[in-house]
């Protein structure tokens, strides 16, 4: 069964674009070009998954989140210009999700969607089997050649979220945004750097050459399948 998702976005041209491109990656996707018509088809479209635009012509984005947010639990992307700490702040405690600022790329759209589908009640989390490295996410359990490898909370986290987006490089922010949620964190921090290099160290078979958990300078790092022997 397809994921449905819900696209309410005044802006005619970048709701046509989302919903072209997410049907091409295989979700059920319904468009809205005001607040009152996207509650309308929340109702009768029952959507997994809302893209909700801040500045709605006929009301605000966040009074139409709180009213999505008191008859159900879907999972809330909000997409707007607005990208102050106090706007970000006002949208979670309205209970959005996640928060993304245009202009945006659309693979770190699809990655988010990817990870919030995945949380959501409906869609359990999957498990990994990439040969050299399988990841059993109901039982938060990993096996690397064939052994079971202890990783903390966090670690498991990154992991399963690297795992669930490979291919794909995940910037720094996007990682921060879904390891530490509705948390800001120094830019200054370096404690993506210190996990990413803990769990090298139990996953990789050489973690000052890695080639399971790839860096790129500047942007983030992206979860390279190994393949039985480990190699990426």
């Amino acid at each position: 069964m397809k994921a449905r998702i819900l696209i309410i976005e005044d802006d005619v041209d970048i709701a046509r674009i989302l919903k072209d491109q997410l049907e091409l990656d295989g979700y059920s996707v319904e468009t809205a070009l005001s607040g009152t018509e996207g509650l309308e088809k929340m109702d009768s479209f029952d959507p997994d998954l809302i893209i909700l635009d801040l500045n709605l012509p006929d009301t605000d984005g966040l009074k139409v989140c709180k009213t999505i947010r008191q008859k159900s639990s879907v999972p809330i992307i909000m997409l707007t210009v607005r990208d102050s700490v106090s706007d970000k702040l006002r949208g979670f405690e309205c209970g959005a999700d996640d928060y993304v600022t245009k202009p945006f790329e659309f693979l770190e759209l699809a990655a988010r969607i990817r990870v919030h589908l995945s949380r959501s009640q409906r869609y359990r989390p999957k498990d990994y089997d990439f040969g050299y490295i399988k990841i059993y996410t109901s039982q938060r359990r990993v096996l690397v050649k064939g052994k079971p490898v202890k990783l903390t909370k966090r670690e498991f986290e990154l992991l399963e979220l690297l795992a669930s987006n490979a291919g794909t490089v995940l910037s720094r922010d996007f990682i921060k945004s879904q390891l530490w949620p509705n948390k800001e964190i120094y830019p200054w921090s370096r404690a993506i750097d210190v996990h990413i290099k803990r769990l090298r160290e139990k996953i990789e078979p050489d973690p000052e050459n890695p080639r399971i958990i790839v860096t790129y300078p500047g942007v983030g790092y992206k979860f390279e399948p190994p393949d039985s022997e480990g190699e990426g």
